[in-house]
């Protein structure tokens, strides 16, 4: 029996809001996927939207009114006029099967792979992160993750300690670690970020390596040999003072999720202490440099 497939747009704030909505009107599955070009991993739990702009669709049986459901969608959500929105007929399919299949391992450098728990790593000598992707999980990694995945692989990390701001879903912390980092504090303003951050370090044989931490709870004075902040440009900013600080002198800074165009103004705030390397993905970038000892 084919299916009708509800899609509407949103931003991040309402996402969640209408995914909501379209399962109390009984739809019998819904996903969210990217609408720009922002694929990430799960990022947290619930389910919750990762993106700025976000396709939330709803599967309905084919005998199912879509103008009924979205002047219903409308009304429960306080809409005065519906955002984006498509209907499509879609063919029975196993959709668990289909859903899967969606995603394959991924390298970073040489020897790191991500890889989803149900497939067998591709290498069995290289380091492979087990990371499940969820709802909120893109088709591929996102141009800056990879540049920070990269960018850990290539470093000498026996014995170094990594402090990983914005952790999110900790992927970066957890590929320190088992690329040989000593210890690793992940931070991140959201509960959920610090929860998914767990589970996915317990799935990867993480233990006390690793704490996750609110940035209030960071201990005062606490540095690392290693910094790294995939966040965006105006955090960056705001926090430019607190992630310099952070890093032992003759340690790294690493800092992405900012544009391209964006890494002049960022890098202002950083310039008293770092000469940075920057390297470009597309419309992204990162930037790594090593902090000067202070002088006088």
């Amino acid at each position: 029996m084919p299916w009708l497939k509800l899609r509407l747009r949103a931003d991040k704030e309402r996402a969640q809001e209408f995914a909501d909505a379209l399962e109390n009107l009984g739809a019998l599955a819904v996903s969210l996927e990217d609408a720009g070009d922002e694929p990430q991993f799960d990022v947290g739990r619930g389910d919750t939207a990762a993106w700025k702009d976000t396709w939330i669709s709803g599967l309905f049986p084919i005998d199912s009114s879509p103008q009924t459901l979205f002047d219903q969608l409308a009304h429960d959500c306080a809409l005065a006029t519906l955002p984006p929105h498509d209907v499509e007929l879609v063919p029975d399919q196993d959709w668990a099967r289909v859903w899967m299949e969606q995603f394959k391992p991924l390298r970073f450098g040489q020897r790191l792979w991500v890889c989803p728990s149900w497939l067998t790593p591709p290498d069995p000598d290289a380091v492979t992160i087990l990371l499940d992707p969820g709802l909120a999980f893109g088709s591929g990694t996102h141009a800056t993750t990879a540049l920070c995945l990269e960018w850990l692989e290539r470093q000498a990390l026996a014995a170094k300690s990594i402090i990983d701001y914005g952790c999110g879903s900790g992927i970066l912390a957890i590929a320190a670690l088992k690329l040989g980092a000593r210890t690793a504090w992940g931070i991140d303003t959201d509960p959920q970020a610090l929860a998914v951050s767990r589970d996915n370090a317990t799935r990867n044989g993480i233990g006390a390596e690793l704490t996750l931490l609110a940035p209030e709870q960071l201990p005062a004075g606490l540095q690392a040999d290693i910094v790294l902040a995939n966040i965006l440009a105006g955090p960056l900013i705001e926090l430019a003072g607190r992630l310099t600080a952070a890093v032992t002198p003759g340690g790294w800074l690493v800092l992405s999720g900012l544009l391209a165009e964006q890494v002049l103004e960022v890098s202002e705030y950083y310039v008293k202490n770092f000469d940075f390397t920057e390297e470009i993905r597309g419309d992204w970038a990162l930037l790594s440099g090593v902090r000067r000892a202070p002088t006088g």
